[in-house]
């Protein structure tokens, strides 16, 4: 089955870019085939270390937004394909007419095509009120991915109690816990704009990983993967 993943939690800072790379190297890793789009105008993330597999897109532009929706028009049962949209913040409001002026919903579904909406939390109250937001906006109509990642705070007790988290789960949501990377090592990362695959194999440089940095990586990448081939992806 083809998948359309909106990585989002509409919060600035909780780790959706991180979690869309993770995305990305998990389907190379798994040789399944994807692509992805970057909503992100200031930073963009995603397509700074996956340049080969996304391109920016305009969230706020129908024909931008489009363009995810085409990319699903070559797949089928015997080529299905994986499309990752790493949302920016702020963007739940266009993004939500877009998927609605064009029964998007309706398309993918006579398609195919699995709509998985990521939610990534961090351990504040915000990230609890825009999953209830979401969670109001398209109730039991698509499938919800919630992330606590610990890269953004460890007490998650406030979603934990959370009535949208009880609500999602009983409409079939996946939970999953994001352990945290070692920070330094992922700040040389981001310095360098290196891919996941990049981190763990290339040993010289200013910014290069060492020995034991990079074991971690791959532990942490392992972890993650092993919670990642639960989902329908």
């Amino acid at each position: 089955m083809s998948s359309l993943n909106f990585i989002g939690g509409e919060k600035g800072g909780v780790g959706k870019s991180v979690v869309a790379r993770v995305l990305a190297q998990y389907f190379i890793d798994k040789q399944l085939a994807f692509t992805g789009f970057d909503t992100d105008r200031s930073h963009t993330s995603f397509t700074r270390f996956y340049a080969d597999y996304a391109s920016p897109i305009i969230v706020d532009n129908y024909e931008g937004l489009d363009a995810i929706a085409s990319a699903f028009e070559t797949a089928d049962a015997q080529h299905p394909l994986r499309v990752i949209v790493d949302l920016a913040a702020q963007t739940a409001a266009p993004l939500t007419r877009w998927i609605q002026d064009s029964d998007l919903l309706e398309v993918m579904a006579e398609m195919g095509v699995k709509i998985n909406f990521w939610h990534i939390a961090d351990a504040g109250q915000d990230s609890v009120d825009q999953l209830s937001r979401l969670v109001a906006t398209w109730g039991d109509r698509i499938h919800y991915v919630i992330v606590k990642n610990q890269g953004r705070g460890s007490d998650f007790s406030q979603l934990q109690a959370c009535a949208a988290l009880q609500q999602a789960q009983d409409w079939g949501a996946d939970v999953l816990t994001l352990a945290q990377l070692h920070e330094a090592s992922m700040r040389k990362m981001d310095r360098q704009n290196t891919s996941f695959w990049a981190a763990m194999n290339i040993k010289s440089g200013e910014d290069s990983l060492g020995l034991l940095e990079r074991q971690r990586v791959k532990h942490w990448l392992h972890k993650t993967y092993a919670s990642l081939d639960s989902l329908p992806l």
